[in-house]
């Protein structure tokens, strides 16, 4: 898998790169918004790492200017931690938003969890007797077909494919109910508290995370 890593900061760029090498991923980076424009014409890259405030071209004109037919799975990584930044950048397609100063660790796993969604997606997720059906849309408990809303199906299918990764409100508000919804928080927690109860036994796997979101976990007792 290759990556291309874009800062301004050569620290972080170093940073970044050791620790996706040591992942097995290979890296090219740059320092400007240009020259990763030209990269991203000319190469063929699994996944961006793309800072927002760069000179010559930010992050952001980055997106705007990059052919669809050039467009690969992005991860925003930015100081710039304002809502109107970071729905900016899901509106213009990013898969993630991680804000500096970030765990490097948890830059690797959101990595892997995109490349993994994006790459080796499975019509079927199992968790001993729960089965997620991405094909038919189904759920099922003990072999017993579990009736979900669709919103509740893909709050679940987005969660476990992002498993053991704190996910926003805001993010799962824009992949799943869009920027044309002008609902709030509250919205996301209403339709967890009604998915949890449908999991019944499973509830627990899907844990809050204070002041972020929810994520789902596979050991329920971690």
């Amino acid at each position: 898998m290759k990556i291309l890593i874009v800062d301004d900061e050569d620290k972080i760029r170093e940073v970044i790169k050791e620790y996706l090498e040591a992942n097995n991923y290979t890296c090219n980076e740059t320092d400007n918004g240009e020259k990763a424009l030209e990269l991203l014409k000319k190469n063929d890259y699994d996944l961006l790492v793309l800072d927002i405030m760069m000179p010559k071209m930010d992050g952001f004109e980055v997106l705007k200017q990059l052919p669809k037919e050039f467009r690969i799975p992005t991860i925003i990584l930015s100081a710039r931690s304002e809502e109107l930044d970071k729905l900016q950048g899901f509106d213009l397609g990013i898969d993630d938003y991680l804000t500096k100063p970030f765990s490097p660790k948890e830059l690797v796993a959101r990595v892997k969890a995109i490349l993994n969604r994006t790459n080796n997606i499975q019509d079927i997720y199992k968790l001993d007797t729960l089965e997620l059906n991405y094909s038919s849309h189904t759920l099922k408990i003990d072999n017993k077909l579990i009736e979900v809303t669709p919103k509740e199906f893909e709050l679940l299918s987005y969660l476990i494919k992002n498993k053991d990764i704190a996910v926003s409100r805001e993010q799962l508000l824009s992949k799943i109910w869009g920027y044309d919804y002008f609902g709030d928080d509250r919205t996301i927690d209403t339709h967890m508290k009604m998915l949890r109860s449908n999991l019944g036994k499973y509830r627990d796997h899907i844990k809050t995370v204070r002041g972020i979101g929810y994520k789902f976990i596979e050991d329920e007792k971690e």
